[in-house]
């Protein structure tokens, strides 16, 4: 029997298989168009939730209250609680990229700035950065390992067209560089958590002058 929420998208039978992809590791999209809208829907709300107030602590019955849905709404998308705070950080984190003519720097100042109107998604990220160290956090850890190695070659790779700019110091790594910059990054982000006043994109944005070449 056909579920209410499993209209076909002739346009699209057989879906994207990136989409679907990530599906398969962050919880199911379905494959008709209304499944996608209501798994969407639901992660919309959760990152309006979240960045209110985190999500440590809180159940998936108790989540599923909060975002007005049923538990079993919830498994019907998503296998487990993690799973489910991986898919909101990662929904949350595609709706605002960095701009195209971003620095290596800049992306993450941007990034900070923006993340300071939203601590309850900080606090979900930290939480669930600290959580992919456990042994039973698979999908936590394949999330992250495979975001920090993508992050650092992102950077990386603008750090590089810095340096040929002659923007950054030409005798930085920019492999290392970029997974400095990550931690400051973090490292802030956590600190900023612990005491609001902290100026965190100012304080990030000053490793600048670290990197730009002697005059």
């Amino acid at each position: 029997m056909r579920r209410d929420d499993e209209t076909p998208d002739a346009g699209d039978p057989a879906g994207d298989g990136a989409a679907h992809a990530a599906d398969d590791r962050l919880g199911r999209s379905g494959a008709y168009s209304k499944g996608v809208a209501r798994r969407q829907e639901i992660l919309d709300r959760a990152i309006g939730v979240f960045a209110e107030r985190g999500a440590e602590g809180a159940s998936l019955r108790s989540i599923a209250r909060a975002l007005g849905v049923s538990h079993a709404a919830l498994l019907h998308y998503f296998d487990s609680r993690e799973q489910l705070l991986v898919a909101v950080y990662d929904h949350a984190n595609r709706q605002t990229p960095p701009a195209p003519d971003a620095t290596a720097l800049s992306s993450l100042t941007d990034a900070a700035a923006h993340n300071t109107s939203v601590p309850g998604l900080v606090e979900l990220y930290t939480t669930l950065v600290a959580a992919s160290l456990k042994d039973d956090s698979a999908t936590a850890r394949a999330y992250f390992t495979e975001r920090f190695a993508r992050l650092r070659g992102e950077l990386a790779a603008r750090l590089r067209s810095e340096q040929a700019e002659g923007l950054v110091r030409a005798d930085l790594d920019p492999d290392q560089v970029a997974a400095l910059l990550i931690a400051a990054s973090d490292g802030l982000q956590v600190q900023w958590l612990l005491e609001p006043s902290m100026p965190l994109a100012d304080v990030l944005g000053a490793l600048g002058g670290l990197l730009a070449p002697a005059r």
